[in-house]
């Protein structure tokens, strides 16, 4: 059925020919064999380590002094609320802050504004099953503090392609900008192996810098592995994860960078300098509360501890002591979600919450 409707498409002497039918048959022969694999989609190149560096290790939860966030859910489907933010003592967020959440099954917003006048927002849309397109815009006070950068993903059933841009602009005469090509492919149901590409250009009377990079994915039953090596850098990235009990997570990353080294000899009897940091992590879910801890090897122990002391109400305490700097930091945060009655009944009826790319 599918070559009869490619072929009402295109003249007789492009579809009927020897040489088109041979390629339509070695790709319909091709697909079969994909399909026969079953195979599944490997997720992003940007994500190749998502379990161990996103949901164990504390970067994306760490913060320092008191917050306090009070969210106000004006719907659930679609999802829309707003948010008050208070910060004091903290290093990375403002004073006060508002934000807007609106999300459906094809539209992801987000908006956040300071007291200093600094703006943030994103957008996802989604074109269909396959495609999703992403933009994300800062704007502070002061020059050249912003910043624009557009994605693009498409999912296939074994394979993930994207394309990212940013700050591109071509007012200056021509094109400058940092571009991002990214494509993994699943080979086997546990193995996965992709490459990235970099094109930079911060400004035309300087050349463009390229960078290249490999990646490479296995899933276990219980375990996932990664690694990425960095070509321009000289870097080697390498990640474990494995889930211990059902409620008990565990990982390790090291990072290797491998830099020409200068010595008596020059630049090719110099040797090279090797660094390396190696963290290790742990997370622990409870019945109404996560525990994550990680200890990396430059002597810096981190942990955070987050509870849910009543349903709209959770507790947050951050810990951060660096041995061989002799530093400590401490954070707590408080988050209340001020839901009228009636929407909690709402959202509990709601047996599927709508599918929001985020």
């Amino acid at each position: 059925m599918g070559d009869a409707k490619i072929d009402v498409f295109l003249p007789p002497y492009v579809g009927n020919n020897a040489i088109a039918r041979g390629l339509r048959d070695t790709y319909t022969a091709f697909s079969e064999r994909r399909e026969a694999l079953g195979l599944s989609n490997p997720g992003t190149v940007e994500n190749i380590a998502k379990e161990v560096q996103k949901d164990v290790f504390l970067n994306n939860f760490m913060f320092t002094g008191l917050r306090a966030d009070l969210a106000r859910p004006l719907s659930v489907s679609p999802l829309f609320q707003y948010t008050h933010s208070f910060a004091m003592g903290s290093q990375g967020s403002p004073p006060y802050g508002f934000g807007a959440i609106y999300g459906s099954q094809k539209v992801f917003m987000q908006g956040n504004v300071d007291n200093d006048g600094q703006l943030s927002a994103r957008a996802n849309y989604r074109w269909n099953s396959t495609l999703l397109s992403k933009i994300n815009a800062q704007i502070a006070p002061g020059p050249g503090q912003a910043m624009v950068q557009v994605d693009n993903d498409v999912t296939g059933k074994d394979f993930t392609a994207s394309i990212k841009a940013i700050n591109p602009s071509i007012l200056e005469g021509g094109l400058t900008g940092i571009f991002i090509g990214s494509y993994l492919q699943s080979i086997t149901p546990s193995l996965a192996l992709g490459l990235e590409s970099v094109w930079q250009r911060t400004a035309l009377n300087a050349g463009p810098d390229t960078a290249l990079s490999y990646v490479a994915r296995y899933k276990g039953s219980d375990w996932v592995a990664s690694a990425q090596i960095l070509q321009a850098q000289g870097a080697i990235n390498t990640s474990y994860w494995r889930r211990l009990t059902e409620k008990v997570e565990a990982g390790v990353d090291l990072n290797l960078q491998f830099q020409p080294g200068v010595g008596s000899g020059g630049l090719m009897g110099g040797g090279s300098q090797k660094q390396g940091t190696t963290t290790v992590g742990a997370k622990y879910d409870f019945r109404t509360s996560t525990f994550r801890a990680q200890l990396d090897s430059s002597g810096k122990l981190s942990c955070l501890l987050e509870k849910r002391v009543l349903p709209p109400v959770q507790v947050s305490f951050a810990g951060e002591l660096d041995h061989f700097k002799q530093q400590a930091k401490v954070g707590l945060a408080v988050s209340i979600e001020m839901a009228p009655e009636d929407l909690m009944n709402q959202a509990s009826a709601d047996a599927a919450p709508p599918s929001i790319p985020f």
